[in-house]
């Protein structure tokens, strides 16, 4: 299986603030930069982060991106079945496919799909950023960019 580009943005963003100092919150710029990624990527993930819950945003003076309390423990399989949909691995509709009906393909794939999500189902996002990612986190800066 492979995540989508979106999916690893944002959680790449999630384990970034997971990290940040609440005392100074970090803006989607500098989230942006620490990643290395156009800011317009980062501040889509960040807006679906803030839908399903995981990231406040702030703004005014003082403002910036916070992890919520539910994005501190939620389950990584979750938020990447989120993140990614309920879409199957492969597309048996367009067009057809002549095996459909009997085809054992597809259902060993959804297996295998679930198998990885339910991997990731027993991690938090503060079990991902534990030493020695957490400190590597906090120290990734980078240049902002458009």
């Amino acid at each position: 299986m492979r995540l989508t580009k979106f999916t690893d943005l944002a959680l790449r963003s999630v384990m970034r603030l997971a990290v940040s100092d609440d005392g100074d919150p970090l803006t989607t710029r500098e989230v942006a930069a620490a990643m290395d990624v156009r800011y317009t990527h980062v501040a889509k993930a960040i807006t679906r982060l803030q839908h399903l819950g995981v990231v406040e945003a702030r703004r005014g003076r003082g403002g910036g991106l916070a992890l919520t309390s539910l994005g501190r423990r939620a389950s990584v399989g979750w938020l990447v079945r989120e993140l990614e949909g309920e879409d199957e691995v492969v597309a048996c509709d367009d067009p057809p496919c002549p095996l459909r009906g009997a085809c054992r393909l597809r259902r060993a794939l959804r297996d295998a799909q679930e198998t990885f999500y339910a991997a990731l189902d027993p991690l938090t996002v503060t079990d991902l950023v534990a030493s020695p990612t957490g400190p590597v986190l906090v120290g990734l800066v980078g240049r902002p960019q458009e």
